[in-house]
């Protein structure tokens, strides 16, 4: 970067304002955009906080699924008896985690990348290493966000709606009867999925856009984009089904032992007859919900990457 002087070597001339194009493609103007570093953690916040609230009532539907084996048409019958008044309870937590798990999943692969290709440069090392290294850092920090995923477990089961009244309660109970630790109930399912996911999801982002037909306006682009994150998410939510099924599981107890990832699995798989088919219960809806989730969070981040 080189060095700004106050010196005008030319005093006779009037100092011009660099064109509009230029000042853009540098620093962002003071009061219109967030700056070219922070643009990618504040457009990932605001794509998560789109998507959130579009696809909770999908989400609190596989949860159930997810949780108790049960069909799509039982777990909507739940969430019917319990009213619409419970529809969004336990939607604070995943706001709160989606959003900023999102920005930082964006925000840090690019702030990692820059960094590590910087020294690439000079060790030779390949650009798809260094890159999968920074899409594996940024899933395994997402992964400190772990306690809001646990309390959104908590809220959605409804054998704890008498025990918890919101996130905060939520959150006030588990450290106080049980500490810190018990906030992270889970996060080894969630460290496995994260940092594999990231490496796909950035890894492919480009190689699929690359195949869909060539956009030419701006919807077109907006179309590719959702597209391209659509089918992504839902491949990568299909992969790891499993793991998160795991997760909901470890998750949804309060107390008592740190059951290991491996015997939780082997619990549920016992639980459901040896049955893959139940195993991958709410499969269906997680495709079509992550397809619809991603691709509203992939084509709203590229949005708003151009407009700030």
């Amino acid at each position: 970067m080189g060095v700004v002087t106050t010196m005008d070597p030319n005093p006779g001339r009037q100092p011009q304002a660099p064109p509009l194009q230029q000042q853009l493609s540098g620093h962002a103007l003071v009061g219109v955009g967030p700056g070219p570093r922070g643009k990618h953690y504040v457009c990932g916040s605001f794509a998560a906080f789109t998507n959130i609230l579009v696809t909770f009532p999908i989400q609190k539907v596989l949860f159930r699924q997810q949780l108790h084996g049960v069909r799509v048409t039982e777990a909507v019958r739940q969430l019917q008896r319990e009213g619409l008044r419970n529809l969004y309870r336990g939607l604070l937590p995943p706001l709160l985690q989606k959003t900023t798990t999102v920005a930082i999943m964006f925000g840090l692969y690019e702030d990692f990348s820059r960094l590590l290709l910087r020294h690439a440069r000079r060790s030779g090392t390949p650009e798809l290493v260094t890159r999968s290294v920074a899409a594996a850092l940024a899933g395994t920090a997402e992964a400190a966000l772990t306690p809001f995923e646990r309390v959104q477990t908590l809220l959605q089961d409804h054998r704890h709606n008498g025990r918890f009244n919101n996130t905060a309660h939520t959150f006030r109970t588990l450290l106080r009867d049980y500490g810190v630790r018990e906030c992270y109930r889970g996060l080894v399912p969630v460290l496995l999925r994260n940092a594999p996911s990231n490496i796909l999801f950035f890894g492919l982002r480009g190689p699929i856009k690359q195949w869909l037909p060539e956009a030419r306006t701006r919807g077109g682009h907006m179309a590719n984009d959702f597209v391209c994150g659509g089918l992504l998410g839902a491949a990568l939510g299909i992969m790891f089904y499993p793991l998160n099924v795991v997760k909901s599981r470890a998750q949804a107890q309060v107390g008592g032992e740190f059951v290991p990832c491996g015997r939780v699995l082997m619990t549920v798989w016992r639980e459901r007859g040896g049955s893959i088919v139940l195993l991958f219960r709410g499969a269906t809806l997680n495709y079509h919900r992550s397809l619809l989730s991603w691709g509203i969070i992939n084509a709203t981040y590229e949005l708003l990457l151009k407009v700030f």
